[in-house]
């Protein structure tokens, strides 16, 4: 079963300059997916139409079978590239306000992550550092049990001390049954949790995708080594 279904999508915010045109994309019910791509390649537009933030110009979504709505978002737990939260706003009360916007949300997970990460759930977000923050709001979009994970540069600002626990530990203990599909420029941090692999290039075209361990058992090159070589100036 496909979680997610892209039929000839397209996406233009200038006449005659397509971000994404005539995209076609599946996703099984159960992966972790890279979508990895050159800077405007369309990654986030992408993640912007599947969440339905934004309306495509033309083509198809599907999540779970539903089409963008009401019953796509619910199953749907996205978080963006950057940080949006109030920052006067403590952090456990960020928690009680997941826990009553979302039926789904997980508010033990969310406590014992930011406790394994050191946070302070009575800390202000004003006071953390810019990683701190996007850890916070990893592990709010990571507790929730949707069945769609949209994971947009989720590491970047984060250490590399606390990559490996983020990848390693929030991005693993999510339900088995749902798909996350991860934008980042840190291929080699994040290869190593990577079912499935996506290049995109500008325009939606999909240069090249698969099985991530497949590719790299033919190739005798990780992802990171690949998408130099696909990319290469």
């Amino acid at each position: 079963m496909n979680i997610l279904e892209c039929k000839n999508l397209s996406k233009s915010y200038r006449k005659g300059v397509p971000v994404l045109w005539n995209l076609n994309l599946e996703i099984p019910a159960g992966k972790i997916v890279g979508l990895l791509g050159p800077n405007g390649c369309g990654k986030s537009t992408l993640i912007k139409l599947i969440s339905g933030l934004l309306q495509p110009d033309s083509g198809e979504i599907l999540v779970g079978g539903n089409p963008i709505g009401e019953h796509s978002k619910a199953l749907i737990s996205y978080l963006p590239e950057r940080t949006y939260f109030n920052s006067w706003m403590k952090v456990e009360e960020l928690v009680m306000y997941f826990e009553e916007f979302y039926a789904d949300f997980d508010t033990n997970r969310a406590f014992k992550l930011l406790y394994d990460l050191g946070i302070d759930p009575k800390a202000k977000l004003k006071a953390l550092s810019k990683g701190t923050k996007e850890k916070v709001q990893l592990i709010l979009v990571m507790s929730r049990n949707a069945k769609l994970y949209l994971l947009d540069e989720p590491i970047a600002g984060v250490d590399p001390a606390a990559r490996e626990y983020i990848l390693s530990t929030i991005v693993s203990n999510y339900n088995p049954e749902a798909s996350i599909i991860i934008t980042t420029h840190l291929i080699t941090d994040v290869e190593q949790v990577l079912d499935d692999f996506v290049f995109l290039s500008y325009g939606g075209k999909i240069l090249n995708s698969g099985n991530a361990e497949q590719a790299r058992a033919e190739s005798g090159k990780t992802l990171d080594q690949l998408f130099r070589e696909v990319f290469k100036c």
